[in-house]
Protein backbone atom coordinates (compact mmCIF):
# COMPACT_ATOMS: atom_id res chain seq x y z
CA UNK A 1 0.00 0.00 0.00
CA UNK A 2 1.35 3.29 -0.70
CA UNK A 3 0.27 6.61 1.39
CA UNK A 4 -2.27 8.96 -0.84
CA UNK A 5 -1.58 12.66 -1.18
CA UNK A 6 -5.25 13.08 0.56
CA UNK A 7 -4.61 11.01 3.44
CA UNK A 8 -3.75 12.10 6.88
CA UNK A 9 -1.09 10.38 8.39
CA UNK A 10 -0.99 9.19 12.01
CA UNK A 11 2.28 8.43 13.95
CA UNK A 12 1.25 5.97 16.68
CA UNK A 13 3.55 5.00 19.73
CA UNK A 14 2.71 2.41 22.24
CA UNK A 15 4.48 1.09 25.64
CA UNK A 16 6.59 -1.52 24.84
CA UNK A 17 4.13 -3.87 26.91
CA UNK A 18 1.78 -6.57 25.37
CA UNK A 19 -0.91 -4.57 27.17
CA UNK A 20 -0.13 -1.58 25.76
CA UNK A 21 0.42 -2.36 22.49
CA UNK A 22 -2.57 -4.40 22.04
CA UNK A 23 -5.24 -1.87 22.77
CA UNK A 24 -3.13 0.98 20.10
CA UNK A 25 -2.74 -1.51 17.52
CA UNK A 26 -6.69 -2.38 17.48
CA UNK A 27 -7.12 1.70 17.41
CA UNK A 28 -5.24 1.91 15.00
CA UNK A 29 -7.05 -0.62 13.05
CA UNK A 30 -10.07 1.49 13.57
CA UNK A 31 -8.21 4.68 12.07
CA UNK A 32 -7.17 2.57 9.13
CA UNK A 33 -10.70 2.23 8.53
CA UNK A 34 -12.18 5.19 8.38
CA UNK A 35 -9.40 6.56 6.36
CA UNK A 36 -6.20 7.46 8.08
CA UNK A 37 -2.58 6.28 7.13
CA UNK A 38 -1.25 4.86 10.28
CA UNK A 39 2.38 4.03 11.34
CA UNK A 40 3.63 1.97 14.60
CA UNK A 41 6.35 2.89 15.86
CA UNK A 42 8.12 -0.14 18.16
CA UNK A 43 11.11 -0.91 19.51
CA UNK A 44 13.93 -2.48 17.67
CA UNK A 45 14.15 -5.14 20.48
CA UNK A 46 10.15 -5.37 20.33
CA UNK A 47 10.38 -6.22 16.73
CA UNK A 48 12.75 -8.57 16.93
CA UNK A 49 11.25 -10.74 19.36
CA UNK A 50 7.50 -10.22 18.43
CA UNK A 51 5.58 -12.41 15.97
CA UNK A 52 3.94 -10.34 13.28
CA UNK A 53 1.81 -10.63 10.63
CA UNK A 54 3.30 -9.46 7.39
CA UNK A 55 -0.50 -8.89 5.75
CA UNK A 56 -1.50 -6.25 7.76
CA UNK A 57 -2.73 -2.89 7.15
CA UNK A 58 -0.60 -0.91 9.05
CA UNK A 59 2.96 0.25 8.84
CA UNK A 60 5.68 -0.98 11.15
CA UNK A 61 8.71 1.74 11.89
CA UNK A 62 11.28 0.87 15.02
CA UNK A 63 13.01 3.53 17.57
CA UNK A 64 14.82 2.63 20.21
CA UNK A 65 14.92 2.25 23.60
CA UNK A 66 19.03 2.01 23.96
CA UNK A 67 18.82 -1.67 24.51
CA UNK A 68 18.18 -3.36 20.90
CA UNK A 69 19.46 -6.73 22.08
CA UNK A 70 17.87 -6.42 25.67
CA UNK A 71 20.13 -6.81 28.58
CA UNK A 72 18.14 -4.48 30.52
CA UNK A 73 19.56 -4.38 33.98
CA UNK A 74 17.32 -2.29 36.29
CA UNK A 75 13.81 -0.53 35.65
CA UNK A 76 15.59 2.54 36.30
CA UNK A 77 18.14 2.57 33.87
CA UNK A 78 15.40 1.61 31.24
CA UNK A 79 13.19 4.04 31.92
CA UNK A 80 16.20 7.05 31.82
CA UNK A 81 17.55 5.40 28.52
CA UNK A 82 14.00 4.86 26.88
CA UNK A 83 13.57 8.57 27.63
CA UNK A 84 16.71 10.15 26.14
CA UNK A 85 17.50 7.22 23.11
CA UNK A 86 13.61 7.34 22.73
CA UNK A 87 13.50 11.00 22.25
CA UNK A 88 16.24 10.81 19.85
CA UNK A 89 15.23 7.91 17.28
CA UNK A 90 11.62 9.26 17.79
CA UNK A 91 12.43 12.85 16.42
CA UNK A 92 14.76 11.13 13.56
CA UNK A 93 11.54 9.25 12.31
CA UNK A 94 9.28 12.08 12.20
CA UNK A 95 12.08 13.99 10.04
CA UNK A 96 12.46 10.66 8.08
CA UNK A 97 8.73 10.55 7.41
CA UNK A 98 8.13 13.48 6.53
CA UNK A 99 11.06 14.36 4.30
CA UNK A 100 9.98 10.89 2.53
CA UNK A 101 6.70 12.31 1.50
CA UNK A 102 4.82 10.48 3.88
CA UNK A 103 4.05 13.56 6.35
CA UNK A 104 2.80 13.22 9.98
CA UNK A 105 -0.25 15.32 10.82
CA UNK A 106 -0.51 13.20 15.05
CA UNK A 107 1.84 11.68 17.23
CA UNK A 108 -0.57 9.27 19.49
CA UNK A 109 1.30 7.92 22.18
CA UNK A 110 0.86 5.96 25.14
CA UNK A 111 0.51 8.04 28.25
CA UNK A 112 3.43 5.95 29.83
CA UNK A 113 5.67 7.68 27.74
CA UNK A 114 5.26 11.35 27.89
CA UNK A 115 8.66 12.28 26.12
CA UNK A 116 6.75 11.49 23.11
CA UNK A 117 4.49 14.39 23.43
CA UNK A 118 7.61 16.83 23.61
CA UNK A 119 8.82 15.40 20.57
CA UNK A 120 5.65 15.75 18.79
CA UNK A 121 5.29 19.55 19.68
CA UNK A 122 9.34 19.91 18.90
CA UNK A 123 8.37 18.40 15.57
CA UNK A 124 5.08 20.55 15.18
CA UNK A 125 2.28 17.83 15.21
CA UNK A 126 -0.73 17.20 17.34
CA UNK A 127 -0.11 15.19 20.48
CA UNK A 128 -2.54 12.56 20.70
CA UNK A 129 -2.32 10.91 24.43
CA UNK A 130 -3.90 7.53 24.68
CA UNK A 131 -4.35 6.30 27.97
CA UNK A 132 -4.43 2.32 28.21
CA UNK A 133 -6.39 2.22 32.04
CA UNK A 134 -9.55 3.10 32.65
CA UNK A 135 -10.93 6.77 33.22
CA UNK A 136 -11.18 5.66 37.28
CA UNK A 137 -7.99 4.66 37.60
CA UNK A 138 -6.97 7.64 35.32
CA UNK A 139 -8.47 9.97 37.61
CA UNK A 140 -7.08 8.51 40.69
CA UNK A 141 -3.66 8.82 39.15
CA UNK A 142 -4.33 12.54 38.53
CA UNK A 143 -5.09 13.28 41.93
CA UNK A 144 -2.79 11.97 42.99
CA UNK A 145 -0.24 13.56 40.97
CA UNK A 146 -1.27 16.68 41.64
CA UNK A 147 -1.01 16.69 45.30
CA UNK A 148 -5.15 16.21 45.64
CA UNK A 149 -5.51 13.55 47.87
CA UNK A 150 -4.21 13.11 51.54
CA UNK A 151 -1.26 10.37 51.95
CA UNK A 152 -1.12 7.73 53.69
CA UNK A 153 -4.85 6.97 52.80
CA UNK A 154 -6.95 7.15 55.99
CA UNK A 155 -10.13 5.66 57.36
CA UNK A 156 -11.99 3.24 55.55
CA UNK A 157 -13.26 4.76 52.84
CA UNK A 158 -11.38 7.69 50.55
CA UNK A 159 -13.54 9.75 48.28
CA UNK A 160 -12.42 10.84 44.37
CA UNK A 161 -15.01 12.97 42.28
CA UNK A 162 -16.98 10.73 39.95
CA UNK A 163 -16.40 7.52 41.73
CA UNK A 164 -17.68 5.63 44.46
CA UNK A 165 -16.28 5.46 48.04
CA UNK A 166 -13.14 3.13 48.02
CA UNK A 167 -11.56 1.58 50.53
CA UNK A 168 -7.83 2.19 50.90
CA UNK A 169 -6.80 -1.26 49.48
CA UNK A 170 -9.46 -0.78 46.29
CA UNK A 171 -6.94 2.39 44.72
CA UNK A 172 -4.50 1.36 42.84
CA UNK A 173 -1.37 -0.32 44.68
CA UNK A 174 1.02 2.82 43.27
CA UNK A 175 -1.66 4.80 45.30
CA UNK A 176 -2.43 2.50 48.44
CA UNK A 177 0.96 1.86 48.65
CA UNK A 178 3.77 4.19 47.08
CA UNK A 179 6.43 2.26 48.61
CA UNK A 180 6.01 -0.58 46.67
CA UNK A 181 8.55 -0.59 43.42
CA UNK A 182 9.74 2.97 43.57
CA UNK A 183 10.97 2.83 39.79
CA UNK A 184 7.63 1.65 38.16
CA UNK A 185 5.65 4.20 40.83
CA UNK A 186 7.41 7.07 39.05
CA UNK A 187 6.79 6.02 35.89
CA UNK A 188 2.96 5.23 36.32
CA UNK A 189 2.46 8.93 38.19
CA UNK A 190 5.09 10.41 34.71
CA UNK A 191 1.94 9.93 32.32
CA UNK A 192 0.64 13.36 34.02
CA UNK A 193 3.93 15.17 34.06
CA UNK A 194 2.78 17.33 30.77
CA UNK A 195 -0.60 15.81 30.11
CA UNK A 196 -2.46 19.14 29.82
CA UNK A 197 -0.11 19.91 26.41
CA UNK A 198 -1.59 17.19 24.61
CA UNK A 199 -4.33 18.21 21.95
CA UNK A 200 -6.94 15.37 22.25
CA UNK A 201 -6.88 12.56 24.93
CA UNK A 202 -8.11 9.17 24.36
CA UNK A 203 -9.31 6.59 26.93
CA UNK A 204 -9.35 2.69 26.15
CA UNK A 205 -13.13 2.26 27.40
CA UNK A 206 -16.62 2.99 26.28
CA UNK A 207 -18.84 5.25 27.51
CA UNK A 208 -21.55 3.54 29.34
CA UNK A 209 -18.95 1.47 30.93
CA UNK A 210 -17.58 4.61 32.89
CA UNK A 211 -20.17 7.09 32.22
CA UNK A 212 -20.27 9.01 35.84
CA UNK A 213 -16.60 9.25 36.00
CA UNK A 214 -16.23 10.51 31.75
CA UNK A 215 -18.37 13.19 32.55
CA UNK A 216 -16.51 14.63 35.74
CA UNK A 217 -13.05 14.40 33.58
CA UNK A 218 -14.98 15.63 30.47
CA UNK A 219 -16.01 19.12 32.56
CA UNK A 220 -13.19 19.17 34.86
CA UNK A 221 -10.37 17.89 33.47
CA UNK A 222 -9.77 17.58 29.73
CA UNK A 223 -12.31 16.94 26.65
CA UNK A 224 -11.70 12.96 26.68
CA UNK A 225 -12.68 10.58 24.20
CA UNK A 226 -13.53 6.87 24.53
CA UNK A 227 -12.92 4.64 21.87
CA UNK A 228 -12.86 1.55 23.57
CA UNK A 229 -13.17 -1.43 23.50
CA UNK A 230 -10.31 -2.35 21.66
CA UNK A 231 -11.03 -5.84 21.08
CA UNK A 232 -10.98 -7.13 17.10
CA UNK A 233 -13.52 -6.45 15.13
CA UNK A 234 -14.43 -9.77 14.73
CA UNK A 235 -15.82 -10.62 18.69
CA UNK A 236 -17.54 -7.35 18.75
CA UNK A 237 -19.27 -5.28 15.90
CA UNK A 238 -17.65 -7.40 12.92
CA UNK A 239 -17.36 -4.77 10.61
CA UNK A 240 -13.46 -4.66 10.00
CA UNK A 241 -13.17 -7.82 7.74
CA UNK A 242 -10.17 -8.85 8.43
CA UNK A 243 -10.19 -8.13 12.29
CA UNK A 244 -9.36 -11.42 13.87
CA UNK A 245 -6.55 -11.00 16.31
CA UNK A 246 -3.88 -8.62 17.41
CA UNK A 247 -2.00 -9.22 14.65
CA UNK A 248 1.58 -8.54 17.12
CA UNK A 249 2.37 -11.23 19.75
CA UNK A 250 5.63 -11.83 22.54
CA UNK A 251 4.03 -15.12 22.75
CA UNK A 252 2.95 -17.33 20.38
CA UNK A 253 -0.16 -19.29 21.04
CA UNK A 254 -0.90 -23.31 21.56
CA UNK A 255 -4.17 -22.39 19.25
CA UNK A 256 -4.46 -26.23 17.99
CA UNK A 257 -3.95 -28.08 21.50
CA UNK A 258 -6.62 -25.74 22.94
CA UNK A 259 -9.14 -25.60 20.73
CA UNK A 260 -8.90 -29.73 20.65
CA UNK A 261 -9.59 -29.76 24.32
CA UNK A 262 -12.17 -27.18 24.57
CA UNK A 263 -14.06 -28.97 21.82
CA UNK A 264 -14.71 -31.92 23.93
CA UNK A 265 -16.57 -29.68 27.09
CA UNK A 266 -19.78 -28.72 27.85
CA UNK A 267 -21.20 -25.49 27.84
CA UNK A 268 -20.21 -23.25 30.63
CA UNK A 269 -18.23 -25.89 31.95
CA UNK A 270 -14.91 -24.75 32.14
CA UNK A 271 -12.98 -22.56 34.46
CA UNK A 272 -10.25 -20.17 32.44
CA UNK A 273 -7.83 -19.10 34.75
CA UNK A 274 -4.81 -16.81 33.54
CA UNK A 275 -2.60 -14.31 34.98
CA UNK A 276 -1.35 -12.39 31.83
CA UNK A 277 2.48 -11.94 30.81
CA UNK A 278 3.36 -10.14 34.06
CA UNK A 279 2.10 -11.30 37.31
CA UNK A 280 4.00 -13.58 39.47
CA UNK A 281 2.35 -15.89 42.16
CA UNK A 282 3.84 -16.86 45.40
CA UNK A 283 4.13 -20.67 45.44
CA UNK A 284 1.84 -20.89 48.34
CA UNK A 285 -0.59 -19.19 46.42
CA UNK A 286 -0.05 -21.39 43.22
CA UNK A 287 -0.71 -24.27 45.41
CA UNK A 288 -4.15 -22.69 47.03
CA UNK A 289 -5.30 -22.57 43.71
CA UNK A 290 -4.28 -25.81 42.32
CA UNK A 291 -5.72 -27.18 45.43
CA UNK A 292 -8.87 -26.11 44.27
CA UNK A 293 -9.14 -26.91 40.79
CA UNK A 294 -7.73 -30.76 41.54
CA UNK A 295 -10.66 -30.76 44.37
CA UNK A 296 -13.46 -30.14 42.07
CA UNK A 297 -11.90 -31.50 38.52
CA UNK A 298 -15.70 -33.19 38.89
CA UNK A 299 -17.69 -30.47 38.90
CA UNK A 300 -15.58 -28.34 36.73
CA UNK A 301 -13.04 -28.72 34.08
CA UNK A 302 -9.99 -26.21 34.07
CA UNK A 303 -7.53 -24.52 31.67
CA UNK A 304 -4.89 -22.85 33.46
CA UNK A 305 -2.45 -20.67 31.06
CA UNK A 306 0.61 -21.09 33.46
CA UNK A 307 4.22 -19.35 31.73
CA UNK A 308 7.01 -21.63 31.71
CA UNK A 309 8.91 -18.72 33.81
CA UNK A 310 6.06 -20.14 36.95
CA UNK A 311 5.26 -23.49 35.76
CA UNK A 312 8.16 -24.70 39.16
CA UNK A 313 5.65 -22.99 41.56
CA UNK A 314 3.40 -26.08 40.66
CA UNK A 315 2.88 -28.76 43.38
CA UNK A 316 4.94 -31.32 41.72
CA UNK A 317 1.64 -33.94 42.21
CA UNK A 318 -0.79 -31.78 40.06
CA UNK A 319 -1.55 -33.52 36.74
CA UNK A 320 -2.87 -31.25 33.75
CA UNK A 321 -2.16 -31.70 29.92
CA UNK A 322 -3.71 -33.09 26.62
CA UNK A 323 -4.63 -36.30 28.16
CA UNK A 324 -6.61 -34.94 31.07
CA UNK A 325 -10.09 -34.68 30.06
CA UNK A 326 -10.43 -32.68 33.14
CA UNK A 327 -7.49 -30.45 33.22
CA UNK A 328 -5.26 -28.49 30.58
CA UNK A 329 -2.00 -26.74 31.58
CA UNK A 330 -0.88 -24.47 28.51
CA UNK A 331 1.90 -21.69 28.52
CA UNK A 332 0.18 -19.56 26.44
CA UNK A 333 -3.20 -19.62 24.20
CA UNK A 334 -5.13 -17.25 22.15
CA UNK A 335 -6.83 -15.98 25.15
CA UNK A 336 -9.91 -14.45 23.07
CA UNK A 337 -10.79 -17.48 21.37
CA UNK A 338 -10.88 -19.35 24.76
CA UNK A 339 -13.16 -16.74 25.97
CA UNK A 340 -15.49 -16.91 23.06
CA UNK A 341 -15.59 -20.59 23.33
CA UNK A 342 -19.25 -21.69 24.48
CA UNK A 343 -17.25 -23.74 27.20
CA UNK A 344 -16.26 -21.46 29.22
CA UNK A 345 -18.53 -20.65 32.37
CA UNK A 346 -16.07 -18.13 34.24
CA UNK A 347 -11.99 -16.38 33.89
CA UNK A 348 -10.30 -16.60 37.16
CA UNK A 349 -8.06 -13.03 36.43
CA UNK A 350 -5.56 -10.82 37.68
CA UNK A 351 -7.62 -7.86 36.25
CA UNK A 352 -5.82 -6.24 33.97
CA UNK A 353 -7.49 -3.92 31.58
CA UNK A 354 -7.03 -5.53 28.56
CA UNK A 355 -7.74 -9.19 30.10
CA UNK A 356 -11.31 -7.24 31.75
CA UNK A 357 -12.74 -5.58 28.78
CA UNK A 358 -12.04 -8.95 26.61
CA UNK A 359 -14.45 -10.71 29.30
CA UNK A 360 -16.68 -7.87 29.19
CA UNK A 361 -17.06 -7.80 25.12
CA UNK A 362 -17.29 -11.37 25.43
CA UNK A 363 -20.45 -11.62 28.28
CA UNK A 364 -17.31 -14.17 30.52
CA UNK A 365 -18.01 -13.68 34.12
CA UNK A 366 -15.01 -13.10 36.19
CA UNK A 367 -13.56 -14.01 39.66
CA UNK A 368 -11.08 -11.31 40.19
CA UNK A 369 -7.83 -11.37 41.56
CA UNK A 370 -6.19 -8.65 41.14
CA UNK A 371 -2.00 -8.59 41.87
CA UNK A 372 -0.90 -4.76 42.03
CA UNK A 373 -1.32 -1.64 39.50
CA UNK A 374 -4.81 -0.73 38.39
CA UNK A 375 -5.76 -4.09 38.99
CA UNK A 376 -7.22 -3.73 42.51
CA UNK A 377 -9.87 -0.80 41.18
CA UNK A 378 -10.72 -2.89 37.97
CA UNK A 379 -11.55 -6.15 40.71
CA UNK A 380 -13.78 -3.65 42.66
CA UNK A 381 -16.19 -2.51 39.49
CA UNK A 382 -15.94 -5.65 38.18
CA UNK A 383 -17.86 -7.08 41.56
CA UNK A 384 -19.36 -3.80 42.97
CA UNK A 385 -20.43 -1.65 39.59
CA UNK A 386 -20.60 -3.72 37.04
CA UNK A 387 -21.60 -6.91 38.91
CA UNK A 388 -20.11 -9.10 36.43
CA UNK A 389 -18.23 -11.31 38.73
CA UNK A 390 -16.97 -11.52 42.79
CA UNK A 391 -13.59 -10.88 44.21
CA UNK A 392 -11.59 -13.71 45.83
CA UNK A 393 -10.71 -12.20 49.28
CA UNK A 394 -7.36 -13.16 50.59
CA UNK A 395 -6.50 -14.00 54.37
CA UNK A 396 -5.86 -11.24 56.91
CA UNK A 397 -3.28 -13.68 58.46
CA UNK A 398 -1.35 -15.19 55.27
CA UNK A 399 -2.36 -12.77 52.42
CA UNK A 400 -3.04 -16.19 50.36
CA UNK A 401 -6.76 -16.58 48.84
CA UNK A 402 -6.84 -20.07 50.29
CA UNK A 403 -8.45 -23.33 48.38
CA UNK A 404 -11.84 -22.68 50.19
CA UNK A 405 -12.26 -19.25 49.28
CA UNK A 406 -11.57 -20.51 45.23
CA UNK A 407 -13.87 -22.96 45.72
CA UNK A 408 -16.83 -20.26 47.23
CA UNK A 409 -16.04 -18.30 44.24
CA UNK A 410 -16.37 -20.69 41.18
CA UNK A 411 -19.52 -22.24 42.64
CA UNK A 412 -21.06 -18.59 43.27
CA UNK A 413 -20.24 -17.51 39.47
CA UNK A 414 -20.64 -20.79 38.21
CA UNK A 415 -24.19 -22.40 39.96
CA UNK A 416 -24.74 -19.87 42.72
CA UNK A 417 -27.77 -17.53 42.31
CA UNK A 418 -25.70 -14.73 42.70
CA UNK A 419 -24.63 -15.96 39.29
CA UNK A 420 -27.56 -16.02 37.71
CA UNK A 421 -27.48 -11.91 38.24
CA UNK A 422 -23.57 -12.16 36.83
CA UNK A 423 -24.49 -13.78 33.66
CA UNK A 424 -27.24 -11.56 33.11
CA UNK A 425 -25.41 -8.32 34.29
CA UNK A 426 -21.86 -10.01 31.39
CA UNK A 427 -24.82 -10.33 28.92
CA UNK A 428 -25.55 -6.65 29.11
CA UNK A 429 -22.36 -5.43 29.17
CA UNK A 430 -21.52 -7.57 26.37
CA UNK A 431 -24.13 -5.59 24.43
CA UNK A 432 -23.50 -3.02 25.49
CA UNK A 433 -19.43 -2.99 24.05
CA UNK A 434 -20.51 -3.99 20.97
CA UNK A 435 -22.96 -1.39 20.28
CA UNK A 436 -19.89 1.28 21.63
CA UNK A 437 -17.89 0.42 18.65
CA UNK A 438 -20.74 -0.82 16.30
CA UNK A 439 -21.79 2.32 13.62
CA UNK A 440 -23.11 5.40 15.35
CA UNK A 441 -22.09 4.07 18.78
CA UNK A 442 -19.94 6.43 21.41
CA UNK A 443 -16.50 5.05 21.10
CA UNK A 444 -17.22 4.85 16.77
CA UNK A 445 -18.52 8.17 16.33
CA UNK A 446 -14.99 9.13 18.71
CA UNK A 447 -12.94 7.53 16.62
CA UNK A 448 -15.08 9.07 13.49
CA UNK A 449 -14.28 12.65 15.09
CA UNK A 450 -9.96 11.74 15.24
CA UNK A 451 -10.08 10.91 11.98
CA UNK A 452 -11.85 14.07 10.48
CA UNK A 453 -9.47 15.95 12.89
CA UNK A 454 -6.36 14.43 11.21
CA UNK A 455 -7.93 14.87 7.93
CA UNK A 456 -8.67 18.57 8.46
CA UNK A 457 -5.16 18.89 9.63
CA UNK A 458 -3.33 17.06 6.78
CA UNK A 459 -5.91 19.32 4.59
CA UNK A 460 -4.90 22.73 6.44
CA UNK A 461 -1.04 21.65 6.07
CA UNK A 462 -1.38 21.26 2.11
CA UNK A 463 -2.90 24.47 1.35
CA UNK A 464 0.01 26.32 2.96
Amino acid sequence: MALSTNQAHALVVPCSAQGHINPMLQFSKRLVSKGIWVTLAITVHLAKSMHMDPSGSIEIETISDGYDNGGVESMEAYHRSLTVVGSQTLRSLIKRLDESGKPVQAVIYDGFIPWALDVAKECGKLGVVFFTQTCAVNNIYYHYKKGLVELPLKGPRVSFPGLPPLEPSETPSFVNDPGSYPAIHDWVLSQFSNVEKADYYLVNTFYELEKEVVDWMWKNLWPIKTIGPTVPSAYTDKRLEDDKEYTLNLSKPNIEACARWLSRKRPRSVVYVSFGSIADLKPEQMAELAAALDQNRSRYSFLWIVRESERSKLPPEFLAGPEEESGLILTWCSQLEVLNHDSIGCFITHCGLGSTLEAISLGVPLVAVPQWSDQPTNAKFIEDVWRVGVRARPSNKTGIIDKGEFERCMEEVMEGEKGKAIKENAKKWKDLAREAVDKGGDSDKNIELVASLLSCQHATIRQK
